[in-house]
């Protein structure tokens, strides 16, 4: 169930990517401003905010399965400051290069915040389990609040501030800080708080998940009607309907607002419980993503990009156009390059296909070994 989840998550993360490299108007604006965008747009970026929350939350529900099935909490340490610090130097080196095609380029984005909140979690789980919902609840709903502190206003603490807390450039530059750690850990925090509700019976777990789930999107219908408190950007209305639900709906990943963190999460459990009736070849795809996904998220970024490089090469544009392409991604787009959104999903759904054969043969290779680093990938 978890497994399907996941996989969904990293489907869609390639959608994501995808648009990123190959959509006519990936940096020229942004797809979720209801002023500027279409609907389908709109939605292909919208259905991708599914992805980090619900890898973060799903990474905590992990950590309390394995203490559940037989980790000691000395064991369980080990594994999450190891794991956790491995995620950082991936992140920094193979994550970095491959969406970069250049180093050195700081570009602290999911795996970073996932392997910073392991570490963190390390000393939370020698806490009562109580502990990780209340530090959970608080980040989330609260972090907003912090916003208004300036790193320069910390002296020697700005560069911790910024790495915690805020989006923007690097204090090792270049680079740039898309996942400011401590938000993140807020969404772990929660995962591993739920744990046990995903090793209940299937008729309790699910039904309390749907509470979870409907309760999760309740609370951001009443906050977002308010239009007071959970976000940083509050909805208007426009003089399309059409565009006054996008507004609406719009809320903010960089650092994730409580309201983003409610409605990802409510929609990611109702999937997480639909998914369980879900069979067949692509619940075989689903799942050869889903029990791979470390190694299936790094293959991803290099195919992807590639793909684009092969793409750009061929209708005239030079390769060192690709070269640091974090750096100034709109040295391409500036230049002409791009496709429409269908081609776009054609793309994407060829990557999948691509994809599926290496992330099957891993999960392969993990069900029959059992040898220690192939938990670390």
């Amino acid at each position: 169930m978890v497994d399907m989840l996941r996989g969904l998550v990293i489907a869609l993360m390639v959608l994501d990517h995808t648009r990123d490299y190959f959509h006519i108007s990936a940096y020229t604006f942004d797809p979720t401003d209801p002023a500027r965008t279409h609907l389908l747009l709109y939605l292909t970026r919208w259905v991708t905010h599914l992805c980090a929350p619900t890898f973060v939350f799903l990474a905590g529900v992990s950590v309390y399965l394995q203490g559940a099935n037989g980790k000691d909490r000395l064991q369980l340490t080990r594994f999450l400051l190891t794991r956790g610090a491995w995620l950082i130097v991936l992140e920094l080196t193979i994550i970095a290069f491959g969406f970069n095609f250049a180093l050195p380029f700081v570009f602290l984005q999911v795996i970073w915040a996932i392997g910073v909140s392991m570490i963190l979690l390390a000393a939370v789980i020698w806490l009562p389990r109580a502990t990780a919902a209340v530090l959970g609840v608080l980040i989330v709903a609260g972090h907003q609040l912090l916003a208004p502190i300036a790193p320069a206003d910390l002296g020697a603490l700005a560069p911790l501030w910024t790495v915690a807390f805020k989006v923007g450039p690097s204090p090792i530059e270049p680079g740039f800080i898309a996942y400011p750690a401590i938000p993140w850990f807020g969404v772990m925090c929660l995962g591993y708080a739920l744990g046990p509700v995903f090793g209940q019976e299937p008729a309790r777990r699910n039904g309390t998940l749907l509470m979870f789930a409907l309760g999760a999107i309740a609370v951001f219908c009443v906050l977002r009607a308010i239009n007071a408190y959970g976000d940083p950007a509050p909805w208007r209305a426009f003089p399309s309907a059409t565009a006054t639900v996008m507004s609406f709906f719009n809320v903010s990943k960089y650092p994730p607002s409580l309201l983003y963190v409610l409605i990802t999460l409510g929609v990611s459990l109702l999937c997480l419980l639909g998914l369980q009736r879900l069979r067949g070849l692509l619940a075989r795809v689903l799942l050869a993503y889903g029990r791979t996904p470390l190694f299936t998220y790094v293959l991803h970024i290099y195919v992807v990009h590639g793909a684009s490089l092969v793409a750009a090469m061929l209708a005239g544009y030079p390769a060192s156009d690709h070269a640091s392409f974090l750096a100034d991604p709109f040295r391409l787009y500036k230049a002409g390059f791009g496709f429409n959104l269908l081609v776009v999903y054609v793309v994407w759904l060829a990557i999948l296909v691509a994809l599926y054969p290496a992330s099957r043969w891993f999960a392969e290779v993990k069900r029959r070994r059992r040898e220690w680093w192939l938990s670390y990938l």
